[in-house]
Formats: C-alpha cells, structure tokens, sequence
C-alpha cells in the first residue's frame, strides 16, 4: 500500500524530526520502502546536514531523502526565503514531488518546518495546503509538559476546521521521569485533541547509536504508525 503522511509539530524543537525517523525506521522494518520529503529547510547553512540527514542517519541510506529549499536563518520559511532573496516553496510543487515519491515509494513522509500554520510563501500558504493537495493525513507531534493540551488542541482543531484528517498524536520526547503534567497528559492528550495518541517517543532518542534506534522504533509507536506499542490504562498518580 502506498501512503503519504504529512508530519507536523504543535511547536519548533518538539522532537518532529526524530518522529519521523521512527516512523521511516518502523516501516522499514516491516519492509516497506520509504521517501522523506523536507519542504522547506531553514537555519541550515549549505554545507550543513539538516533535517533530512538526520533522518536517514538514524532511519538508514536506504530512506530516499529530498529537500525542496534551504534557507540560512532560523526563521519560517516565507520570512526566511524574503530575507535571502530566495524564492519561496509551493505546495503545489511539494505535492507534485510528493506524488512522484510515491510513485516509487511504499511511504512517503513530508515533514514540515515548526507547525501545521508556519508560512510558506507571501500568500499565506500552509503544510495544511500541502495536505489538502494530497488528501494526506496528518500526524501531530507533541511536547509532553506542561501546556501541550492547548498547542495540540489549536493544531487538531485547525486541521478539522480545513476538513483535513487527524492520523493521530505522537509526543515527541518523554522524559526517563516525567513530571505530574507530563503524566497526566499521556491520559488528557485524547481527550484535549480529539484524536488517538499514537506513540511516544523517549527523550533523548535521537541521540541513541543508529542500529539501536532502529531496533527500538518500533516499540514506540502503535500498529497504526506501523510499531507495536499498545496503549497504557490510564492512571492518574
């Protein structure tokens, strides 16, 4: 079966890119051949490995990766593209590519830049158009404390709101020992998105050794992402 998941973050710096790894590394797994699309990269200069490297660092070379843009400053893309004199990506050329990926992939992830309403271009253009092109699902990665409810519930409802499809919640770093909110939010998550929480993945997993990631993948997400974790019964300490 050949799909197209579009993998967006309630915020920057959440574990989204580390989420796409596993996703790319469960389905390999499982002998499926995977594609990750990076719309847009940004804060990388050109010598430098982004988002897309570090994917298939963790997930293998196997992982056919492409880039669309890079832009040098830490900005979101529309802003970054103005302030280099670059021109700005699409969603209709990120979707034509992500059909052509598809074509010759079994998955293909697009993983976009901060979260689903970050500007693409000067005319407002989202990854939520990226999706609507595509009629792709959208997995939502979460952080884990406190505060996550609202940002995962303003990401969800937007995404409803376009008529688009939740494919789910992953939170993308729980800490060793999480605190009372991050424990309470394994459980409040659902409820607040109005969606399944599909995985978690531990803090500091983008960190481990490439083999033992890959090996660990799959414990992380649920059947529906292509792993095996089965969801905890709830309990608030």
């Amino acid at each position: 079966m050949r799909e197209v998941v579009v993998v967006t973050g309630t915020c920057t710096g959440i574990g989204k890119t580390v989420t796409t790894a596993a996703l790319a590394a469960a389905a390999q797994e499982k002998g499926r051949s995977v594609a990750v699309l990076k719309p847009a990269q940004t804060g990388v200069t050109k010598d430098e490995p982004g988002d897309v490297d570090r994917v298939r660092h963790l997930a293998g070379e196997a992982v056919t990766g492409v880039e669309l843009a890079r832009y040098p400053e830490p900005l979101a893309p529309e802003t970054a593209a103005r302030r280099a004199g670059l021109p700005c990506v699409r969603p209709e050329e990120v979707a034509e590519t992500a059909q052509k990926l598809a074509a010759a992939h079994e998955l293909v992830l697009i993983e976009g830049a901060g979260g689903l309403l970050v500007r693409f271009d000067e005319y407002g253009s989202t990854l939520a158009d990226v999706a609507r092109l595509l009629a792709a699902p959208v997995l939502v990665v979460a952080a884990a404390g406190l505060g996550t409810l609202n940002a995962t519930a303003l990401t969800t409802e937007a995404l409803r709101a376009r008529g688009l499809r939740t494919a789910g919640v992953v939170v993308g770093s729980l800490p060793a020992d999480p605190d009372l909110a991050a424990r309470c939010n394994l459980e409040d998550l659902p409820r607040a998105a109005g969606t399944r929480l599909l995985g978690a993945l531990p803090e500091g997993a983008g960190g481990m050794h490439p083999a033992d990631f890959r090996a660990a993948a799959g414990s992380w997400l649920a059947a529906e992402l292509g792993g095996s974790r089965r969801e905890r019964a709830p309990a608030h300490p």
